[in-house]
């Protein structure tokens, strides 16, 4: 089932329906909410950002895609975390399968220079600042499009582009050539 049936089939009253959504996004959820500042309380983040999306699902724009519509809020939700701490949370960063597999590394060394390089790149992209930092996460480890970027971020594209290109100069002056 796709995203639009979902939806139409959720707006009818079937929560199986709903359930689908919730499976196909809740890790990409947990995600956002974790890098946009979140930490311990990524979980009550996503289950408030679906049941809210689950709320407002009538005014949801057919015509949109349902991803950044759901990122948009589970970002708000961090946001309103965040600031209801009165503090900036720190940012948890996790790593892609790759990281945690569970599959010995074929050349050990090569494996804990990765590790550093990475340990390295998330402090340095913790240091940004909060605009930039919020770019690049949306669009390097989210891999959201700049359109996607600015639906969830509730900013103009230029601003993205923009905030996204300070930020990737900022890494490159303090990591150089481990970017590539």
């Amino acid at each position: 089932m796709d995203d639009d049936e979902a939806i139409t089939r959720a707006l009818g009253g079937d929560l199986a329906a709903y359930e689908v959504l919730v499976a196909r996004y809740s890790a990409l959820a947990h995600r956002t909410a974790a890098m946009l500042g979140a930490g311990d309380e990524t979980e009550d983040v996503v289950q408030e950002a679906f049941v809210k999306a689950f709320r407002h699902l009538a005014s949801f724009r057919r015509d949109a895609p349902f991803r950044p519509w759901l990122l948009r809020i589970v970002a708000n939700e961090t946001h309103n975390l965040t600031r209801s701490r009165g503090r900036r949370s720190e940012l948890v960063l996790r790593l892609g399968s790759a990281a945690s597999d569970g599959r010995a590394p074929d050349d050990p060394e090569r494996a804990a220079l990765a590790g550093d390089r990475r340990s390295r790149l998330l402090a340095a992209v913790r240091r940004l600042p909060e605009r930039e930092r919020q770019a690049v996460i949306c669009r390097y480890f989210l891999q959201l499009s700049e359109a996607e970027t600015a639906q969830v971020l509730d900013w103009p594209v230029g601003t993205v582009k923009s905030s996204t290109h300070r930020g990737l100069a900022r890494l490159r002056e303090e990591v150089g050539d481990e970017l590539g």
